[in-house]
């Protein structure tokens, strides 16, 4: 008769269950956290974030360990197994999780889930875990499988900033940034702190209430860098491409057209732009690429290209194992807003990462004027093209993004 199931901790499995998600179905895993933390209470809650976040982040290291020590090839393992060894791995070497409480909790993840004959062979690769773990982490040498990041995300990183800039900014993406809100209209919080970016305040934690009576929008300092350089003003019109969820078109002043080619998306730039009383923002469902012919003649245009993302690694856990380079589009982007100005307008060109082909290559190639911003923002100069920005998690605790701002002549 098959021993009972014990009671596995809420937050456990509700990690487990974002594990099974994102790397069995391909979710995203803020979306699997979601659903997988549904009714938790607020400590169970940041438990379960920071177990399968920290999961998430750490697969490729993880993976190795249990290969090592498990002596099994991970991809041979059924789902259930390897979600529950990844959990169990993660807690054993990264947190001060009680090891007995990992191995017990992992091998009923898979009692659980029915595979009885997996659990003598989950039982004996945890406890190798737990023996080994730690210091087949300590004698990893530094760099990409040490950190957990795919090769080439380390190389773009090392081309970008040497290699101890790249370093310094895979670490800083393993660990939470700042958490940081915009005001947008009101008083501050209370115990907000301010920053270096004037509306950007430093809280310990986000209130929901808040965000969802429009005083505050949570948005990283990097973020709001880049609306506040548009600089536009009331009387002028305004182009944002690629504007949702609107982070951002809430910052801009004017006449502001806002452009989302998913229809999903732009449903909730509507949504949020409301929330922040930002009713008199025209939304358009529209190709960035293919504008239609009436929007023309803009003084001013935000073009917050899609990107890798490889400035925000630390908010998007899963994000780094699905990353891919979208130079051609943003290229196309920056082209066709330039097409839409007057003469004497300008645009600022900003992607929320630290790869120079998305970065300054793109810049490069518009033949687009360059209007220096290090004078205004020297704290943020980019380190090599000191004519752009470039915020960086290692050095201003915030999302990394570039920021370039361009005339149409």
């Amino acid at each position: 008769m098959p021993a009972p199931e014990r009671v596995i901790s809420p937050a456990r499995r509700a990690a487990y269950d974002v594990l099974l998600r994102v790397f069995e179905q391909d979710a995203y895993a803020d979306r699997a956290f979601r659903t997988a933390a549904d009714g938790l209470d607020e400590r169970d809650r940041a438990f379960a974030r920071r177990l399968a976040y920290g999961s998430v982040q750490r697969v490729r290291t993880i993976d190795h360990a249990i290969e090592t020590l498990g002596r099994r090839p991970v991809r041979k393992l059924d789902p259930p197994v390897r979600a529950a060894l990844r959990l169990g791995a993660y807690q054993l070497g990264w947190t001060d999780t009680a090891p007995h409480a990992a191995v017990n909790e992992s091998v009923e993840l898979v009692r659980g889930a029915r595979l009885e004959r997996a659990v003598p062979f989950t039982n004996a690769v945890m406890r190798r875990l737990g023996d080994g773990i730690r210091a087949l982490l300590d004698a990893l040498p530094e760099g990409p499988l040490k950190e957990s990041y795919p090769d080439w995300i380390h190389e773009t990183f090392a081309r970008a900033l040497g290699e101890d800039g790249a370093l310094a900014l895979m670490r800083a993406m393993n660990e939470p940034l700042e958490t940081v809100v915009r005001l947008v209209r009101g008083d501050p919080p209370p115990g907000a702190a301010e920053t270096d970016v004037p509306g950007a305040y430093r809280v310990e934690r986000v209130d929901e209430a808040l965000v969802a009576g429009g005083a505050i929008w949570p948005q990283s300092r990097g973020s709001q860098l880049a609306g506040l350089c548009v600089g536009s003003r009331d009387g002028e019109r305004v182009l944002d491409l690629c504007a949702a969820p609107g982070g951002k078109t809430g910052q801009l002043r004017g006449e502001v057209t806002a452009v989302e080619i998913d229809p999903a998306r732009a449903r909730e730039l509507r949504e949020n732009l409301a929330t922040m009383g930002r009713g008199d923002v025209r939304v358009v469902e529209a190709d960035g690429t293919d504008l239609p012919r009436d929007l023309d003649g803009f003084d001013r245009a935000l073009v917050d290209a899609p990107c890798s993302g490889l400035g925000v690694l630390a908010q998007r856990p899963d994000l780094r194992w699905r990353a891919t380079p979208l130079p051609e589009l943003q290229l196309a982007l920056l082209r066709s807003a330039a097409d839409r100005m007057r003469t004497g307008g300008s645009i600022v060109y900003a992607v929320c990462t630290v790869n120079p082909d998305e970065c300054e290559a793109v810049v490069d190639a518009s033949g687009l004027h360059v209007l220096r911003l290090a004078e205004e923002w020297p704290q943020f100069a980019h380190p090599s093209r000191p004519e752009f920005l470039l915020t960086l998690p290692h050095v201003h605790c915030t999302s990394g993004f570039f920021v370039a701002r361009l005339a149409v002549e």
